[in-house]
């Protein structure tokens, strides 16, 4: 079919209104991400780096310097991992970091001393913006949020390493771990607890375990999805 110009003209204008309406990154954008990185010596892991982008894509790194060589005379454990954070974690990550000047200025407390909590750096990136904050504590709200949010994300991970260990080596162990787990679901020290849902169901599923263990991952599985419902609801 031919078409004639006025026609012609008509839906090259629709093709750029609608390009207009749904702008796409720049080939080559930097995608935003927001880093934290911690070292605490006393701690364990003594250092660990958590990297979310905007699309939610999420790597995991901790080391563990202190682990006492292996067979093969290495010293130190390192963990890495990626992930997909649920939406809601990742917005209010990328929130907290507008609220914050993306991490421009100083954030550590600095009118008296506090307690050494760690050393921890907020790293904010995109491709027009890259600032970094280095702090033990801070009174910013927004800081303090992002903090916990990281902290809680680290403890799911590191205590669902330790499960599948104890899964693996030490059956008999897995109940007081499953119970650390819930006193800090409880205390609301824990971001993410779905990252280790098929974990914490194969346990729960598992007659070769204890009972009184199986019932605390059955447990921790119901928080799971009323974490999930309530993200949902909040969307």
């Amino acid at each position: 079919m031919k078409r004639t110009p006025s026609l012609f003209l008509a839906l090259s204008l629709a093709a750029i209104a609608a390009v207009a309406q749904n702008p796409q990154p720049p080939a080559g954008a930097a995608i935003p991400t927001v880093k934290f990185d911690v070292f605490w010596e006393p701690a364990t892991p003594q250092q660990y780096t958590i990297t979310v982008q905007a699309t939610g894509e999420t790597k995991y790194v901790s080391h563990n310097p202190t682990k006492p060589a292996d067979e093969n005379g290495v010293q130190g454990d390192d963990f890495e991992t990626q992930f997909t954070l649920s939406a809601a974690t990742r917005d209010k990550i990328f929130a907290m970091a507008e609220q914050a000047r993306y991490f421009d200025g100083e954030f550590d407390y600095k009118k008296h001393s506090v307690a050494n909590t760690g050393r921890k750096t907020l790293t904010y990136s995109d491709s027009n913006r890259h600032f970094a904050t280095t702090y033990n504590w801070s009174e910013n709200a927004a800081v303090d949020q992002l903090t916990r949010m990281f902290q809680g994300i680290s403890n799911v991970i590191e205590h669902g390493n330790k499960i599948q260990f104890l899964r693996r080596f030490d059956k008999l162990g897995l109940e007081a771990e499953l119970k650390a787990l819930e006193d800090q679901s409880a205390a609301h020290f824990l971001t993410e607890l779905q990252l280790i849902a098929p974990t914490l169901e194969s346990i729960a599923n598992d007659p070769a375990i204890l009972n009184i263990a199986r019932q605390r991952a059955k447990r921790l599985l119901a928080q799971c999805s009323k974490e999930e419902a309530s993200a949902k609801s909040v969307r």
